[in-house]
């Protein structure tokens, strides 16, 4: 092997294995509970019916950021998002 194809093939471990290990400590653990977080969902990306009853599906606000419409967050994000607002939290489904 030539020294450039040593210091190749060294250089594209180092990269991998730098990507394994921030990888397994980028993904979270799966959440025990959920929030009901109003006052951030997108326009038609809200998650279910509106707080206040004016419908009752999902995709169906009709702007970004109303208080009414909320989309589930992993518990305890909710309150570090800027204009989000706890509305119920529940258990997490098990798999």
């Amino acid at each position: 092997m030539s020294k450039n194809t040593v210091h190749l093939a060294s250089a594209v471990a180092g990269i991998l294995a730098a990507g394994i290990s921030v990888n397994s400590y980028a993904v979270p653990d799966q959440p025990s509970h959920w929030e009901k977080c109003a006052g951030i969902a997108k326009s038609g990306n809200n998650d279910c019916g509106a707080l206040d009853g004016s419908h009752g599906c999902a995709g169906q606000s009709k702007a970004d950021n109303l208080k009414v419409e909320w989309v589930y967050v992993p518990q305890g994000t909710c309150d570090k998002i800027v204009g989000g607002h706890i509305a119920k939290v529940k258990p997490a489904k098990k798999a």
